[in-house]
């Protein structure tokens, strides 16, 4: 059971209002987060692909992804939860885990579950907050993982709580 039923989240996943592509980050990461998040996709058996540019490759340690010239292509790890969701994950600075999700996979209760499920994941292990901002609005988050409340909640919004 979702933390927060689909109809109570379904104005922020309206790919027109919102973009399809929002942001989904956790703060005050660390490499150590990054290899805990590595370490997680492998250890839940979710598939996945690793890549830069063009070329898949075998997930390297998050120290040697995070360490790459400034120059160079930005990673990605594309993880599915299940078959029908797929989060891309970008390294672009070791100080922050965020990752992508196309809102329009997420329609429904059913896909809704699998995302709640998968940012409390996240959350637990890293024992942060997980934050979603629409795309293009960083920093105004709508809703995410909150580690004291132990489940994903509103954050923005007249339902927010």
């Amino acid at each position: 059971m979702a933390d927060l039923l689909w109809d109570d989240v379904t104005c922020f996943f309206d790919p027109d209002l919102m973009g399809a592509l929002p942001d989904v980050r956790v703060p005050d990461a660390s490499v150590e987060d990054w290899q805990t998040v590595l370490d997680l996709v492998a250890e839940k058996g979710w598939k996945w692909q690793y890549s830069e540019g063009e070329t898949v490759l075998p997930v390297p340690r998050a120290e040697v992804v995070l360490s790459r010239p400034a120059d160079a292509e930005c990673p990605a790890l594309r993880v599915w939860p299940t078959a029908d969701v797929l989060l891309i994950f970008r390294f672009h600075a070791a100080d922050e885990v965020d990752f992508d999700v196309d809102l329009r996979e997420l329609q429904g209760q059913q896909r809704w579950e699998v995302f709640c499920v998968f940012l409390r994941e996240i959350g637990r292990r890293l024992g942060k907050p997980v934050r979603m901002d629409p795309e293009g609005d960083y920093g105004h988050p709508v809703l995410g993982f909150d580690v004291e409340a132990d489940r994903v909640v509103l954050l923005a919004g007249p339902q927010a709580r």
